[in-house]
């Protein structure tokens, strides 16, 4: 079998590309966690929120969004975010209990959990919320939305390519759903991190390719 190359670009293991697939009405683009508190400027997570911007993920993400606005692409953000009391959260792992002792915390209804600039949120987008977890997919509304909404093509943009993107793909196939992810439109800690786990598991299981190839694929004129 070969990879997809990590660098961009699908091989035959993936088979064709988004421009050789299904069309905008069968895909949708999830942004994954692309909030203030996570990836802004008044980040939770400083370090990962340096890498989003510096590494052009994030202006990548909102050409994405706009360039499926425009195709008719249904776009999702996945916001993670927590009551004040904290009720309903997981706490079953280091991670979660950590998230409740930071300085910026995810809280429902704060800045934290909007939409971090420069990425635009269109009226006819969805935002799903999730209270417990570690992926947009498992225990929420999103497998349901995107049934009732024809969607059979996944489009996985956002972070951390240390834990949400990759259980998000995973529980994305696992749902049947043939996934893509834009490798230059996800981030995690430290950047080579996320060119391992792109080359080492993501490309097993998802087609690869660029934010460049994808929106020349979703161009109006395509």
């Amino acid at each position: 079998m070969t990879r997809p190359d990590p660098a961009g670009g699908t091989g035959p293991a993936g088979g064709t590309g988004p421009a050789g697939g299904p069309g905008p009405a069968t895909t949708a683009l999830l942004t994954v966690e692309c909030q203030n508190g996570v990836v802004g400027e008044e980040s939770a997570l400083p370090e990962l929120a340096e890498e989003a911007r510096n590494s052009g993920m994030l202006e990548r993400v909102a050409a994405l969004v706009d360039a499926a606005h425009t195709a008719g692409v249904q776009v999702l953000h996945a916001v993670a975010e927590r009551r004040p009391d904290g009720r309903g959260a997981s706490a079953n792992a280091r991670l979660f209990r950590a998230a409740g002792r930071l300085p910026v915390r995810q809280l429902s209804g704060s800045p934290a959990v909007r939409i971090a600039p420069p990425i635009r949120v269109a009226e006819e987008d969805l935002v799903v919320r999730r209270l417990h977890g570690l992926s947009p997919m498992a225990g929420t509304e999103v497998d349901a939305l995107l049934r009732n909404l024809g969607v059979r093509t996944l489009v996985v943009v956002g972070v951390s390519a240390n834990i949400a993107v990759p259980n998000t793909v995973f529980d994305a196939v696992n749902l049947g759903y043939r996934v893509v992810v834009p490798t230059d439109a996800i981030a995690g800690v430290p950047a080579a991190y996320t060119a391992e786990v792109v080359r080492h598991s993501l490309s097993l299981v998802a087609e690869l390719t660029t934010t460049a190839a994808l929106t020349y694929a979703w161009a109006p004129d395509r």
